[in-house]
């Protein structure tokens, strides 16, 4: 049976309901956040905008159970969303990244610095539409060591910590672009250095739900946890500024059809 959300926990996460332009136009007048985007490059106005909004956006993360499809928008982040959809900046471009070793990050890094820098862009937008394997890199530490998530990343050459929620202080500090060690050189190749120039990553709810299967399945679960309840801790220790979706390979056509540029 799916479960019911409370009304009250909903209306505290998401206040009033609004869809589309309406969502976007609410988010654009809430207040701005001081840490939004903090190293998006000089004239970057929308790109700053869009990421106050989303703050202000931050999805519900006190689930108690979720269920296997989400039928209800309040299961996921469906403002934030809306918000990402009706960006008026650009150009916008959305990376289907599944993979959780390989260059992605690097070469997300690099569509940033060439659009903004060489081709003139500070507004250009990259999300990252993140399932499969790479999801691992959107959880939390309490997530890593509490259902020995390094085990399932070891093979794919992952390290036994999450480093891609990592942000390089030092580099954070160094705002030249052509600074090899600064915020924009490799020392910004993690998703936390990403998120801090206004790139957005999305993550997957059914990835979550078939992570929770195999956890099970495999026996890692110390405090015998159902699927739902499981699936709805995982949700709960998305990093902050993750866009929860329902389903990435159907979010997708979204996005493209919003106009977006598709990168595989």
């Amino acid at each position: 049976m799916q479960p019911t959300p409370d009304r009250r926990a909903a209306l505290a996460g998401f206040g009033v309901v609004l869809a589309g332009g309406a969502a976007a136009a609410a988010l654009a007048q809430a207040a701005p956040s001081a840490q939004a985007a903090p190293l998006a490059p000089p004239g970057a106005a929308k790109l700053k905008d869009l990421a106050e909004q989303l703050a202000r956006a931050r999805g519900r993360r006190d689930y108690k159970t979720v269920p296997m499809i989400l039928e209800d928008r309040q299961y996921w982040d469906h403002e934030a969303m809306a918000a990402l959809l009706s960006y008026q900046g650009g150009p916008r471009q959305i990376w289907d990244n599944t993979e959780l070793s390989g260059p992605w990050v690097n070469g997300m890094r690099n569509a940033m610095n060439v659009q903004i820098w060489s081709f003139k862009h500070p507004d250009f937008l990259l999300v990252s539409a993140t399932h499969g394997p790479a999801q691992l890199s959107l959880l939390d530490q309490a997530m890593w060591d509490k259902y020995g998530l390094a085990k399932l990343a070891k093979p794919m050459g992952a390290p036994a910590t999450n480093t891609f929620l990592d942000l390089d202080r030092a580099a954070e500090a160094d705002r030249d672009p052509e600074s090899e060690k600064g915020a924009y050189s490799t020392a910004g190749n993690t998703v936390a250095a990403l998120m801090a120039r206004g790139a957005v990553f999305m993550a997957c709810h059914l990835a979550l739900w078939e992570m929770s299967a195999r956890l099970i399945k495999e026996g890692l679960n110390p405090d015998h946890l159902s699927h739902e309840q499981m699936a709805a801790e995982l949700t709960n220790h998305l990093a902050p500024g993750v866009v929860l979706t329902p389903g990435m390979v159907a979010t997708i056509p979204e996005f493209q059809q919003a106009g977006y540029h598709y990168m595989k």
